[in-house]
Protein backbone atom coordinates (compact mmCIF):
# COMPACT_ATOMS: atom_id res chain seq x y z
CA UNK A 1 0.00 0.00 0.00
CA UNK A 2 1.55 3.36 -0.97
CA UNK A 3 2.68 5.72 1.75
CA UNK A 4 0.77 8.95 2.29
CA UNK A 5 2.73 12.05 1.35
CA UNK A 6 1.58 14.03 4.41
CA UNK A 7 0.70 13.10 8.00
CA UNK A 8 -2.93 12.37 8.87
CA UNK A 9 -4.68 13.52 12.03
CA UNK A 10 -4.19 10.09 13.61
CA UNK A 11 -0.50 10.19 12.70
CA UNK A 12 -0.12 13.60 14.33
CA UNK A 13 -1.55 12.12 17.51
CA UNK A 14 0.92 9.23 17.25
CA UNK A 15 3.83 11.64 16.81
CA UNK A 16 2.68 13.54 19.91
CA UNK A 17 2.83 10.28 21.86
CA UNK A 18 6.34 9.62 20.53
CA UNK A 19 7.44 13.05 21.68
CA UNK A 20 5.98 12.32 25.11
CA UNK A 21 8.11 9.15 25.32
CA UNK A 22 5.22 6.67 25.21
CA UNK A 23 6.77 3.17 24.80
CA UNK A 24 3.55 1.81 23.31
CA UNK A 25 3.79 4.42 20.56
CA UNK A 26 7.37 3.39 19.76
CA UNK A 27 6.31 -0.24 19.52
CA UNK A 28 3.31 0.64 17.34
CA UNK A 29 5.51 2.54 14.90
CA UNK A 30 8.12 -0.20 14.68
CA UNK A 31 5.64 -3.02 14.13
CA UNK A 32 3.88 -0.97 11.47
CA UNK A 33 7.04 -0.11 9.52
CA UNK A 34 9.52 -2.92 10.26
CA UNK A 35 8.83 -4.90 7.10
CA UNK A 36 9.13 -1.98 4.72
CA UNK A 37 12.20 -0.41 6.33
CA UNK A 38 14.00 -3.75 6.57
CA UNK A 39 13.42 -4.44 2.88
CA UNK A 40 14.67 -0.97 1.98
CA UNK A 41 17.82 -1.33 4.10
CA UNK A 42 18.48 -4.81 2.78
CA UNK A 43 18.04 -3.65 -0.81
CA UNK A 44 21.05 -1.41 -0.20
CA UNK A 45 23.19 -3.67 1.99
CA UNK A 46 22.40 -7.11 0.44
CA UNK A 47 22.77 -8.76 3.83
CA UNK A 48 20.12 -9.64 6.44
CA UNK A 49 22.17 -9.02 9.59
CA UNK A 50 23.61 -5.72 8.33
CA UNK A 51 20.13 -4.56 7.36
CA UNK A 52 18.73 -5.45 10.78
CA UNK A 53 21.51 -3.52 12.51
CA UNK A 54 20.93 -0.55 10.23
CA UNK A 55 17.21 -0.63 10.98
CA UNK A 56 17.82 -0.66 14.72
CA UNK A 57 20.15 2.35 14.48
CA UNK A 58 17.70 4.15 12.20
CA UNK A 59 14.94 3.79 14.79
CA UNK A 60 17.21 5.08 17.56
CA UNK A 61 18.09 8.13 15.46
CA UNK A 62 14.46 8.73 14.52
CA UNK A 63 13.00 8.37 18.00
CA UNK A 64 15.79 10.39 19.63
CA UNK A 65 15.29 13.10 17.01
CA UNK A 66 11.50 13.08 16.75
CA UNK A 67 11.55 16.85 17.30
CA UNK A 68 13.10 17.01 13.82
CA UNK A 69 9.93 15.62 12.28
CA UNK A 70 8.26 18.71 10.80
CA UNK A 71 5.28 17.02 9.17
CA UNK A 72 6.28 18.04 5.64
CA UNK A 73 5.97 14.39 4.62
CA UNK A 74 4.38 11.35 6.25
CA UNK A 75 6.09 9.63 9.16
CA UNK A 76 6.65 6.61 6.92
CA UNK A 77 8.51 8.70 4.33
CA UNK A 78 10.58 10.38 7.07
CA UNK A 79 11.52 7.01 8.59
CA UNK A 80 12.37 5.63 5.14
CA UNK A 81 14.80 8.49 4.52
CA UNK A 82 16.53 7.86 7.83
CA UNK A 83 16.77 4.10 7.15
CA UNK A 84 18.18 4.75 3.68
CA UNK A 85 20.77 7.20 5.04
CA UNK A 86 21.83 4.72 7.72
CA UNK A 87 22.14 1.89 5.20
CA UNK A 88 24.09 4.05 2.75
CA UNK A 89 26.48 5.16 5.50
CA UNK A 90 27.13 1.54 6.43
CA UNK A 91 27.63 0.63 2.79
CA UNK A 92 30.23 3.40 2.42
CA UNK A 93 32.06 2.20 5.54
CA UNK A 94 32.01 -1.37 4.25
CA UNK A 95 33.54 -0.30 0.94
CA UNK A 96 36.20 1.80 2.65
CA UNK A 97 37.25 -1.08 4.92
CA UNK A 98 37.10 -3.69 2.14
CA UNK A 99 38.06 -2.00 -1.15
CA UNK A 100 38.29 -5.33 -3.00
CA UNK A 101 34.82 -6.47 -4.09
CA UNK A 102 33.97 -9.76 -2.41
CA UNK A 103 30.92 -10.56 -4.53
CA UNK A 104 27.20 -10.59 -3.84
CA UNK A 105 25.86 -11.80 -0.49
CA UNK A 106 23.51 -14.74 -0.70
CA UNK A 107 20.08 -14.37 0.86
CA UNK A 108 19.36 -15.90 4.25
CA UNK A 109 18.53 -19.58 3.72
CA UNK A 110 16.87 -20.18 7.10
CA UNK A 111 13.41 -21.68 6.60
CA UNK A 112 10.39 -19.50 7.32
CA UNK A 113 7.60 -21.12 9.35
CA UNK A 114 4.99 -19.28 7.28
CA UNK A 115 6.05 -20.74 3.94
CA UNK A 116 6.51 -24.20 2.52
CA UNK A 117 9.74 -25.44 0.97
CA UNK A 118 8.76 -24.63 -2.60
CA UNK A 119 7.84 -21.05 -1.71
CA UNK A 120 11.11 -20.56 0.14
CA UNK A 121 13.10 -21.80 -2.81
CA UNK A 122 11.33 -19.43 -5.16
CA UNK A 123 11.75 -16.51 -2.79
CA UNK A 124 15.49 -17.19 -2.56
CA UNK A 125 15.67 -17.09 -6.35
CA UNK A 126 13.95 -13.71 -6.40
CA UNK A 127 16.22 -12.33 -3.70
CA UNK A 128 19.32 -13.42 -5.62
CA UNK A 129 17.91 -11.69 -8.68
CA UNK A 130 17.40 -8.47 -6.73
CA UNK A 131 20.91 -8.71 -5.28
CA UNK A 132 22.26 -8.96 -8.83
CA UNK A 133 21.00 -5.45 -9.62
CA UNK A 134 23.23 -2.39 -9.24
CA UNK A 135 22.56 -0.83 -5.80
CA UNK A 136 20.94 2.31 -7.22
CA UNK A 137 18.54 0.24 -9.33
CA UNK A 138 17.82 -2.19 -6.49
CA UNK A 139 16.70 0.49 -4.03
CA UNK A 140 14.37 2.08 -6.57
CA UNK A 141 12.89 -1.27 -7.55
CA UNK A 142 12.16 -2.31 -3.96
CA UNK A 143 10.48 1.00 -3.16
CA UNK A 144 8.41 1.09 -6.36
CA UNK A 145 7.54 -2.57 -7.00
CA UNK A 146 7.64 -4.22 -3.59
CA UNK A 147 6.53 -1.31 -1.38
CA UNK A 148 4.33 0.20 -4.13
CA UNK A 149 5.53 3.74 -3.45
CA UNK A 150 4.77 6.35 -6.09
CA UNK A 151 7.44 7.92 -8.27
CA UNK A 152 7.15 11.12 -6.22
CA UNK A 153 7.52 9.29 -2.89
CA UNK A 154 10.47 7.27 -4.13
CA UNK A 155 12.23 10.35 -5.45
CA UNK A 156 11.71 12.13 -2.12
CA UNK A 157 12.96 9.16 -0.11
CA UNK A 158 16.11 8.70 -2.21
CA UNK A 159 16.79 12.39 -2.85
CA UNK A 160 16.82 12.07 -6.63
CA UNK A 161 14.74 13.49 -9.50
CA UNK A 162 11.52 11.78 -10.52
CA UNK A 163 12.90 11.18 -14.02
CA UNK A 164 15.84 9.37 -12.44
CA UNK A 165 13.43 7.12 -10.54
CA UNK A 166 11.55 6.31 -13.76
CA UNK A 167 14.74 5.50 -15.66
CA UNK A 168 16.21 3.31 -12.91
CA UNK A 169 12.93 1.46 -12.41
CA UNK A 170 12.65 0.73 -16.13
CA UNK A 171 16.21 -0.56 -16.32
CA UNK A 172 15.81 -2.62 -13.14
CA UNK A 173 12.73 -4.35 -14.53
CA UNK A 174 14.52 -5.12 -17.77
CA UNK A 175 17.48 -6.65 -15.94
CA UNK A 176 15.22 -8.71 -13.71
CA UNK A 177 13.24 -10.01 -16.67
CA UNK A 178 16.48 -11.17 -18.21
CA UNK A 179 17.45 -12.89 -14.94
CA UNK A 180 14.15 -14.48 -14.01
CA UNK A 181 11.73 -14.23 -16.87
CA UNK A 182 8.11 -14.45 -15.85
CA UNK A 183 8.76 -16.10 -12.43
CA UNK A 184 9.41 -12.77 -10.70
CA UNK A 185 5.92 -11.27 -10.43
CA UNK A 186 4.37 -14.07 -8.34
CA UNK A 187 7.01 -13.95 -5.60
CA UNK A 188 7.78 -10.26 -5.03
CA UNK A 189 5.48 -9.85 -2.06
CA UNK A 190 7.43 -12.41 -0.01
CA UNK A 191 10.95 -11.10 -0.57
CA UNK A 192 13.11 -10.27 2.46
CA UNK A 193 10.45 -11.07 5.12
CA UNK A 194 10.77 -9.45 8.53
CA UNK A 195 8.13 -10.68 10.94
CA UNK A 196 7.53 -12.98 13.88
CA UNK A 197 10.52 -13.58 16.14
CA UNK A 198 12.81 -11.26 14.18
CA UNK A 199 10.34 -8.40 14.47
CA UNK A 200 9.87 -9.04 18.20
CA UNK A 201 13.63 -9.12 18.76
CA UNK A 202 14.22 -5.80 17.03
CA UNK A 203 11.35 -4.05 18.83
CA UNK A 204 12.64 -5.27 22.20
CA UNK A 205 16.23 -4.23 21.38
CA UNK A 206 15.23 -0.70 20.38
CA UNK A 207 13.00 -0.22 23.44
CA UNK A 208 15.86 -1.35 25.72
CA UNK A 209 18.14 1.28 24.19
CA UNK A 210 15.70 4.18 24.42
CA UNK A 211 15.92 6.40 27.51
CA UNK A 212 12.37 6.70 28.79
CA UNK A 213 11.02 9.28 29.20
CA UNK A 214 12.78 10.19 25.98
CA UNK A 215 15.08 13.20 25.85
CA UNK A 216 14.00 15.01 22.73
CA UNK A 217 16.60 16.53 20.44
CA UNK A 218 17.31 17.21 16.81
CA UNK A 219 18.63 14.50 14.53
CA UNK A 220 22.43 14.16 14.62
Amino acid sequence: MPMNTAPSASEEALVSRLRAGDPAAFEQVMRRHNGRLFRVARSILSNDSDAEEALQEAYIRAFSGIAGFKGEASLATWLTRIAINEALMRLRRRRESAPIEEGLALPDSRPSPEQNAARRELRALVERALDSLPATFRAVFVLRAVEQMSVEETAAALGVREETVKTRFFRARRLLREYLGEELAAALGDTFPFAGERCDRLVAAVLRRLPLPLEIGDLP
